[in-house]
């Protein structure tokens, strides 16, 4: 990464701090093999998956649901919250529960830790949290640390680590070996940490073109499909919370039920294509453009319509590539902050561990 000098301020700091998150996430897979084996055996043992979080871990989760279902492995995906007050009883002896935390604190996956144990016919727990020593990793069967490192602002480094532990945990659910698991997920986490970090270099030194895309539209919308869901919805998130922007994260299919109504000049449209369905996601972007709302289009080759401000993030594992549609938005949330004089680390009213449910 080019030399960027002082960083103005601790968010931007740990959005250029992802590609070394990626690459300590991927190189600590290897002291944790024994691990993936464990939780290979439960998943064999399961007759269903069920993954389990909060806020940008539960977001973090669609890359590896779409790979499980890709290899025919049924698997749920529901907020622990919702699993501890209204779903616990599909929780039995034939489950594979994986819990994801970044800190390994939040209320209510600590309390639905703390449910399972009491089961009596109970579901093996797996977890995924940013280190090991906190009550959600010390209640669980398998814990999986994601070695992300200390964050103080929205996640960025500990979301773009989840992905990789994540992509490891499907390639072993889905039957590969640990050792094998490991270094495929090394393989594709070097390349998206190369990718992000030139991604990042070119949209720091254009972040005022992308203040200058939105120009004050009131409403901001993150549509994506698929993997590309985790981006929507974590960029979405982190708009509102970084920036106070309140941007919506939608599936890109879900948006034209309805919501595409609100198409037009007040609206600003980051549409995050998949290679198998950017047929129809450029399409959409198009018909934004022709609506009059400013359109970016996020692509693996740069595609999009005339009129529409293009982002590439190249060719990368599906698992991995929320990471790199993420930047912009990322960006974009780092520099509305600023000029808003907003300090992301310091909320308001929510705290960077949830500790009530």
């Amino acid at each position: 990464m080019r030399s960027l000098g002082n960083f103005p301020d601790p968010f931007l700091a740990e959005i250029t701090g992802q590609p070394g998150a990626v690459l300590r996430a991927a190189e600590g897979l290897a002291g944790q093999v024994d691990a993936l084996g464990r939780l290979a055996a439960g998943g064999r043992a399961a007759r269903t998956v069920v993954l389990t979080a909060m806020g940008g871990s539960f977001h973090a989760c669609h890359p590896a649901l779409d790979r499980l279902a890709a290899n025919g492995i049924p698997a749920l995906h529901v907020e622990a919250s919702e699993l501890l007050h209204f779903r616990l009883p599909i929780l039995r002896g034939d489950v594979l529960v994986v819990a994801i935390s970044q800190s390994g604190e939040s209320a209510e996956v600590v309390g639905l830790a703390e449910q399972i144990r009491r089961l009596d016919d109970r579901p093996v727990l797996a977890t995924v949290t940013n280190g090991t020593a906190n009550p959600l990793a010390e209640r669980s069967d398998v814990a999986l640390d994601t070695r992300a490192g200390q964050e103080r602002g929205p996640s960025t480094m500990t979301f773009a680590a989840a992905l990789v532990t994540l992509s490891a945990v499907a390639e072993v659910l889905c039957g590969a070996e640990p050792p094998e698991a490991v270094r495929r997920t090394a393989e594709a986490a070097c390349h998206v940490a190369g990718r992000m970090e030139t991604m990042i270099d070119d949209l720091v030194a254009d972040a005022e073109g992308l203040v200058g895309w939105l120009d004050g539209r009131p409403m901001l919308v993150v549509l994506g499909r698929g993997p590309g869901r985790a981006a929507s919805e974590m960029g979405a998130l982190v708009l509102k919370e970084a920036a106070g922007v309140p941007a919506d994260g939608l599936e890109t299919g879900q948006f034209r039920h309805g919501p595409l109504e609100l198409a037009g000049p007040d609206m600003a449209a980051i549409v995050l294509t998949e290679p198998n369905t950017s047929r129809q996601d450029l399409r959409l972007a198009e018909e934004l453009v022709d609506a009059g709302a400013a359109v970016m289009a996020v692509s693996a080759d740069g595609g999009a319509p005339v009129g529409a401000r293009a982002v590439a993030t190249g060719s990368l594992d599906p698992s991995f590539r929320p990471a790199a549609s993420l930047v912009p938005i990322q960006l974009l949330a780092w520099r509305l902050a600023a000029e808003r004089g907003r300090t992301p680390e310091m909320l308001s009213r929510a705290t960077k561990v949830t500790t009530r449910g």
